[in-house]
């Protein structure tokens, strides 16, 4: 399986825009530039677009987990906050916290911390990112 997206960029770096793409089009010409990722402009920018990826991986993956270990997911909420910071006078992806909640049909806490921890190592997304991964896991 291959998935496509592609990007565009006019102009220098502060001054200049892009547009992200994908082949799906549910990015289709969609504005980035400087001040969506270092200030507080209207657009999306990398950091963002990796965030989500993370949170719709990571939940898929729990999920599955959940229903193997016959917990019953019912919903599953996760909300990924990416930090960026300046390193070595560049800048990296330092960490992302996962904020988890779950409902399932039969909850059991030891089962579900193993599915957890499980599914932040085993995502594909959290096996690309060369970052610290912290979850914060509730049951509701």
């Amino acid at each position: 399986m291959q998935r496509h997206a592609s990007a565009v960029w006019n102009g220098n770096l502060k001054e200049g825009s892009g547009t992200l793409s994908t082949e799906s089009k549910t990015l289709a010409a969609t504005q980035y530039s400087f001040s969506t990722r270092f200030e507080n402009g209207i657009g999306t920018n990398p950091e963002e677009l990796i965030a989500a990826a993370h949170a719709g991986c990571y939940t898929m993956d729990l999920s599955s987990r959940l229903g193997h270990a016959g917990l019953g997911p019912q919903q599953i909420e996760t909300k990924a906050t990416l930090t960026l910071d300046k390193v070595d006078g560049g800048f990296a992806i330092t960490t992302i916290v996962l904020e988890v909640q779950a409902k399932l049909d039969n909850p059991d806490q030891a089962k579900f911390d193993e599915a957890v921890e499980a599914a932040r190592k085993g995502c594909p997304v959290s096996k690309v990112l060369n970052a610290e991964i912290k979850v914060q896991a509730q049951l509701v």
